[in-house]
């Protein structure tokens, strides 16, 4: 019996999620290089999905498969029951793509490349210019509108790449580092937007802004060398992240003391200094209680517990290392 695309299975149980994205034994090879290897991965319908990864691990060579730009060398890939392989133009017709370039026609303004997108999907005029005077107003391009893309700093060009990929309403939107340039007020305006469109839209986010990941994202999975390494909620990730327990204590004064003290301590198993403040990483929690009998008498501010976060795990999976 031949295998069934999982997404068309799930449709005939209604109290079954539905799969948007279905990837199985994805590869791609590039002469002696091996880009994606047996990669495997499901993202549900309506949800809003991360990918991380270093550079170099993939990421890229994924994106471009997924949106039928490029064909895999072995395995198969379903965009909403639909194989990318012989599937392509409807495929095209379904998805909106935040690449990293800023692909914007510098000879038309920036509202005649919004008008071209939406006659290129085949929308109706009185339809596309109310969605291009929403879009323009939430990227804060409204007032110029009228001119060209060339005259517009990186950040603005980033949000009228991101407003062109929306202006068609696709089903399924691939976000490939979207906010890389923008200003704090900007990438939080698009945060919400992109939040905003959970449950309607399937989203597929690739950043190297992993706070960004770890706010929007309902899972994250991390790839390196072109194969899946983990994959849940940000929690989930944090939670399966073993080792230490790091502590942060602030004092008002004789910092340089006490961090001599504690470092000569067995169960501290690392320390670090930074302004007014001790980092120790302890073996144990426990050994809480033998950091605060020695602390007994010191100026103490405040001791905290350091939260992990999705950046200790993603540095504990792929190495602190700098990629080429």
């Amino acid at each position: 019996m031949p295998w069934v695309p999982r997404v068309a299975r799930f449709m005939e149980s209604s109290d079954m999620p539905v799969s948007s994205i279905i990837i199985r034994s994805l590869t791609k090879q590039y002469a002696n290089l091996t880009a994606l290897n047996s990669f495997d991965l499901e993202v549900e319908q309506g949800s809003i999905f991360g990918l991380l990864g270093p550079n170099g691990a993939g990421k890229t060579t994924l994106i471009r498969i997924l949106t039928t730009l490029m064909r895999q060398s072995s395995g198969e890939v379903f965009i909403e029951g639909l194989d990318t392989r012989t599937n392509g133009l409807k495929i095209r017709s379904m998805i909106g793509v935040v690449s990293q370039e800023n692909s914007l026609d510098r000879y038309l303004t920036a509202r005649e490349n919004l008008v071209l997108h939406a006659r290129l999907h085949g929308m109706e005029k009185s339809l596309y210019n109310r969605r291009i005077d929403e879009l323009l107003e939430l990227m804060g391009l409204s007032d110029r509108q009228k001119d060209f893309p060339d005259t517009y700093s990186g950040g603005m060009q980033r949000r009228l790449v991101v407003a062109r990929a929306l202006v068609h309403k696709p089903q399924l939107l691939f976000l490939d580092e979207p906010t890389t340039g923008l200003d704090p007020q900007s990438r939080r305006a698009v945060w919400e937007y992109i939040r905003s469109l959970s449950g309607s839209m399937t989203i597929f986010l690739t950043t190297h802004y992993l706070e960004e990941a770890e706010q929007l994202c309902d899972r994250v999975a991390i790839m390196d060398h072109g194969r899946l390494i983990a994959l849940g909620s940000s929690q989930e990730l944090k939670d399966r992240l073993s080792g230490e327990t790091v502590y942060d204590i602030e004092l008002e004064r004789d910092v340089e003391h006490y961090s001599s003290l504690l470092g000569s301590m067995p169960c501290v198993s690392n320390i670090r200094r930074i302004d007014n403040k001790i980092q120790v990483s302890l073996e144990h929690w426990e050994c809480l209680s033998e950091i605060v009998t020695a602390l007994n008498g010191a100026p103490i501010r405040r001791i905290t517990l350091k939260e992990r976060t999705l950046e200790d795990v993603f540095i504990s999976l792929t190495g602190s290392g700098v990629r080429g």
